[in-house]
């Protein structure tokens, strides 16, 4: 999966969907992550990511992350893709 190539993020958390016109913000981790998402990293690049630089275990990351991927896509803002 990635983020919409038209979804904007801001330095400051701001995010902008211009199809919808709907904005939300996000945290500075949130940040990081939409960034890794925009960068088509897959969800194992972003689980080791996360756990080398934070104090995070892979069983909590795993619930935060589906639960932030849960919400974007509520909100339309990834594109699901096969990499094959």
């Amino acid at each position: 999966m990635k983020l919409k190539k038209s979804v904007a993020i801001s330095e400051s958390g701001f995010v902008f969907d211009p199809m919808s016109g709907e904005s939300f913000s996000v945290n500075e981790i949130g940040i990081e992550l939409l960034s890794l998402l925009k960068q088509e990293k897959t969800s194992e690049e972003i689980s080791e990511f996360f756990i080398k630089t934070y104090d995070v275990d892979s069983t909590d990351f795993e619930k935060y992350y589906y639960d932030f991927i849960g919400m974007l896509r509520q909100y339309q803002l990834i594109e699901e893709y096969d990499p094959d």
